[in-house]
Parts: structure tokens; sequence; C-alpha cells
């Protein structure tokens, strides 16, 4: 029996426009890292597909959502019951936007809504000195674009966490909770035309808020840097072996 070496937690689909034109999340990641949707094994948490037993031999994406962690709901617990697992056994993990607000909720953080509300569009993201001798960053200047689309956030990190980058309007961009575990609030997935197609898509909740939607498409940018961290933590999880080899389960 074979196992897959990445396994992606799939914590939402994207809206039926943005499946239509550039397939569903699971690919976006793929597109990043380098590899076939069918090189890694996508697990749906929100449908209530079952993850394996964590596996430090592998490593796990955890996605962005249309839900809320404040919620609570039960797929929503499971995983994070499953994110405490993974972390006793240093499984590699990077979560990204509601998996970055998971994984710090699973750990003993606390996430809640944002209390000056969305960001959204391209921002820029700054990092701090602790940010310096990290691997997965070392390519980044000290400030880089980043795709981004929240309304909630990290309001209390867990004990023993490391902040090791900013937005203006959220402290907590990239966090990292030991030497294998590292998640970013913004989406490193993302191309301009995805963030694009999301902003427009969600015109009337933006211009709700008073925020103009052109404005914010007008200022989205291609955003490498950003993309880099997540094939870094794939490169540096299998120390530059091919992402889509897969291992013999024991």
């Amino acid at each position: 029996m074979h196992q897959k070496s990445i396994i992606i937690v799939q914590v939402g689909n994207a809206p039926e426009p943005l499946r239509e034109a550039h397939g569903d999340v699971p690919l976006w990641f793929c597109q990043v890292i380098g590899c076939e949707l069918d090189e890694v094994e996508v697990v749906r948490v929100f449908e209530g597909e079952t993850l394996p037993a964590p596996d430090a031999r592998r490593a796990a994406i955890i996605t962005g959502s249309w839900a809320m962690v404040s919620d609570r709901l039960p797929w929503s617990e499971k995983t994070a019951e499953w994110i405490r697992e993974a972390m006793t056994i240093e499984m590699p993990l990077f979560g990204v936007c509601y998996g970055h607000q998971l994984m710090s909720w699973a750990l003993g953080g606390d996430v809640q809504y944002h209390e000056k509300g969305r960001e959204a569009g391209t921002k820029t993201v700054y990092l701090n000195a602790a940010a310096a001798s990290d691997p997965l960053l070392t390519h980044l200047e000290e400030s880089f674009p980043a795709h981004l689309t929240h309304r909630q956030t990290v309001t209390r990190l867990p004990i023993g966490a490391t902040v090791l980058a900013a937005s203006v309007h959220d402290p907590h961009q990239i966090v990292r909770y030991g030497p294998k575990a590292v998640s970013v609030q913004f989406h490193p997935e993302m191309t301009p035309e995805i963030a694009s197609d999301l902003l427009r898509l969600n015109r009337p909740h933006i211009e709700k808020e008073g925020t103009d939607t052109d404005s914010l498409v007008a200022g989205v940018l291609p955003a490498p840097g950003a993309a880099e961290i997540l094939r870094r933590f794939i490169q540096h999880v299998f120390a530059q072996e091919p992402v889509a080899v897969s291992s013999d389960a024991t």
C-alpha cells in the first residue's frame, strides 16, 4: 500500500464562479507547489471526510474556508483535535487563513472577528526581527505583497508561538508554532487573477462595508514572495526531494 506525501486538509469549497474559472482550492495549492492534483491526498473535512492518522513522514496543508473558526463547527473542532495530535509527533503543518486561525485556536490561542472588519486585496506584509533566521522567509525583503481576504483574526496566540510578520491591519500574518509548524493569514496559493475575481465576487459585502471594490481590484499585484513561502515549506520538509514521490506505508 502506498500513501501520498502531502495531505491537503480542505476546509471549504471555492464559490462556484471561482471553481468554474480557476478550479477548486486544492488545485490552487498544487499549482503553487508544482505537483498534480492526483499526487496529493485531499481530505474534505467540511464534508465529513476523515483525516488519516497524523504521520511525521507526511506534511499537511490546512486551507482557507468560507466558514468561521469561532462558530466551532463539529468538523472544525475535529480538525483542531487532529492538529493537536499532529503537533505531538512534530508532523509538518502549514495553515492558510482559516487554517492559520484554526491552528492557533487548536493550540491554545483565540480567534474572533477583527475589530476593524475585513482585510481584503493585495496588502503589504512586514517581517519582524524574529523572521531574519527563519528558513522559509530568507528570500523576502523586509516587506512584500500578499493576497488577503478575511474577517476573523487570531486575537490571542498560543503559548510559545512566535509572530514573524504583520500587516497594518493584522498583527499576526505569519506565526511559527514549532520547527515544523507555521501558518499565514494571507493566501500564498492565490494568483492575481483569483484574488481579483474573489474581490469582484465579494463586491456587495465589500461596498456595504464602505470600501470601493474597483480600487481594491486595481491594487492587486503579483505576490511571488508569498507563494515562495509555501514552496519552501514543502522543499524544507522533504529536503528537496520531489514532492510527488510516494512512500510505502508500514
